[in-house]
């Protein structure tokens, strides 16, 4: 147990995957019994949270509570058979997914991450997806962009601000070990837009192969992306005879939360569950304005947040669940089986109901998306265009370019490192755009000829939509600037454009790139350097030199040679 000197609240959440999770507080000064105090989110007073609420602007106040959350995560190489099939995988604390982070709006959140990984090629690092990192870039936990790759054997820890509320997830950000399997939830307390009863916590939808993306790989770069065999909800699912259903009971009458994460490396799901209604209360980490849906869309990289009413209990005593792979983004062999089960009261039957209609297509939820605190787009100072291509490489390999570059940069010399060192000109390849300016309004557009959707993924900031369609972007298009959606994942669609607006409110070196996992690796992707000037006063140059050291002592001692973008 680490005990900080500060007289503040500490909650020590040791996660180790021989003793499971143990949970303890800790109070200094006293400060726990007025944390405890707090009033409000009840199960009729969801909106409410201690002093604040659903109202309150989480974009300029945060709750001072006092608390740092601690926990302990190791990575570790596994044999699983999720579906009833065996191959080998990666874990977090033995568990896929890893487990779920807990903290308050407010709480600072202290994670150690071990490395006992055994193959020598793997580095890693955990990335917070979603998480504004405000005035905490060096804490993204991105390889080659703000730190080397933590060594097999070496520990990192990271440390940041829970200055949101709501889900989301972590992930390696270290070539595909993401979709190997280390990635786990985390759930921010705080108040909401609608009232439930209870909180399901997080629900995974993930793709799945019997072979490693490191395997599949090889296919994805030199043929294009490759079938995958299955699915997974929650970490399980049944291949053929083998495996086993996620399921969970719901007792009649009951409103429960459910926290749905798209952890897919190439699947765009339609999830439902058959007869029933679900309320949509956020969008990524965004309260937004409850609307009700049968069929929802949900991208790679992307969360919703839905309440599910067990109001079915005339009709059917249990109901599948259902994640479907759309084939207008990529194919599954298993896609009318990726399933699970809502058992009423006890039932045991499996379920005899049927799926909602819908239309295979790869669409975005952007015309539900009202964010419940509404916010004006401000005008534009700067704005860039980048044009989605793909092409082969001179090793005839896949790769992705936006405009004319492919995103390559170098796992020993992170492009923190490259500031802390005064550098201020960088290689093509690093995909760097420079926004020197202070809290100005800077507008991405993202565009392609192709026939392929595309989830848009930005560190360090929540943006806003102020435009998504068919076809090629002009100045005509008219854009959203009054309270449009505003998330951190959204679809570039295919034969498309994607306009995305931000403040520049936060320094650091911010990666921005397409969530499809084999379009990462193959160079999708660039980088914002935000308000440089900035940079090196907020970095902790002890920790990245300290990382890259040991990482380019073992990456030269084993020889192992980068293949993918570095990130």
């Amino acid at each position: 147990m680490v005990m900080l000197m500060d007289p503040i609240a500490v909650v020590v959440v040791q996660c180790h995957p021989d003793h499971g999770t143990i949970a303890h507080l800790e109070d200094f000064g006293g400060l726990l019994s007025a944390r405890d105090a707090c009033s409000g989110n009840t199960a009729s007073t969801r909106s409410e949270w201690c002093d604040y609420s659903i109202d309150t602007d989480y974009m300029s106040v945060v709750p001072d509570t006092g608390v740092t959350r601690e926990y302990w995560l190791e990575l570790t190489d596994v044999t699983v058979s999720p579906d009833g099939v065996s191959r080998s995988a990666m874990a977090v604390n033995g568990t896929i997914p890893g487990p779920t982070l807990f903290a308050d709006w407010g709480d600072t959140v202290t994670v150690h991450v071990k490395n006992s990984l055994t193959t020598s090629q793997n580095g890693t690092s955990i990335h917070w997806h979603g998480i504004r990192q405000n005035y905490t870039n060096d804490q993204d936990g991105v390889v080659s962009i703000t730190q080397c790759p933590t060594a097999p054997e070496d520990e990192v820890t990271y440390t940041w601000r829970a200055t949101q509320y709501g889900s989301t997830w972590y992930h390696s950000h270290f070539a595909l070990q993401a979709w190997q399997g280390i990635f786990g939830g985390i759930v921010i307390n705080g108040p909401a837009t609608a009232n439930y009863d209870e909180d399901l916590g997080m629900l995974f939808l993930n793709d799945w192969d019997h072979q490693t993306v490191d395997e599949l790989y090889i296919t994805a770069e030199s043929s294009g992306p490759p079938t995958l065999d299955n699915g997974l909800i929650n970490g399980t699912n049944i291949y053929e005879d083998g495996g086993f259903r996620y399921n969970t009971t719901f007792v009649s009458g009951t409103s429960y939360r459910i926290r749905l994460v798209n952890g897919a490396v190439d699947t765009h799901f339609k999830f439902m569950i058959d007869n029933h209604t679900m309320t949509v209360i956020a969008s990524d980490l965004v309260p937004i304005e409850p609307y009700e849906a049968t069929v929802l869309d949900i991208s790679m990289g992307q969360r919703y947040d839905v309440i599910v009413t067990a109001d079915q209990a005339s009709t059917a005593d249990s109901f599948w669940l259902r994640a479907i792979p759309q084939a207008a983004c990529s194919d599954n062999d298993n896609s009318d089986d990726i399933r699970g089960i809502i058992y009423y009261d006890g039932a045991t039957t499996e379920p005899s109901t049927s799926a909602y209609e819908y239309d295979d297509d790869c669409v975005d939820e952007t015309d539900n998306l009202v964010p419940y605190v509404s916010k004006t787009v401000g005008t534009e100072s700067s704005s860039n265009l980048e044009q989605a291509t793909v092409g082969f490489n001179s090793d005839r390999l896949f790769r992705w370019y936006l405009n004319s570059t492919t995103m390559l940069v170098d796992w020993q010399d992170p492009t923190l490192t490259k500031i802390l060192n005064n550098e201020t000109s960088f290689e093509t390849s690093n995909a760097v755009i420079d926004l020197p300016d202070a809290n100005v309004w800077t507008y991405v557009i993202v565009q392609t000829a192709l026939g392929v959707p595309h989830p848009i993924h930005l560190h360090g900031h929540d943006f806003w939509i102020v435009a998504q369609g068919s076809g090629t972007y002009s100045s005509s298009v008219t854009l959203n600037l009054s309270n449009p959606p505003r998330r951190d994942t959204a679809i570039l669609p295919a034969s498309g454009y994607l306009v995305m607006a931000f403040e520049t409110d936060n320094p650091g070196a911010w990666l921005m790139h397409c969530h499809i996992g084999w379009h990462t690796s193959e160079g999708f992707a660039l980088q914002f350097v935000e308000r440089y000037d900035e940079i090196a006063g907020i970095t902790d140059s002890d920790r990245l030199s300290t990382g890259c050291s040991t990482w380019t002592e073992h990456q030269e001692t084993y020889s192992i040679e980068q293949e993918d973008s570095g990130v």
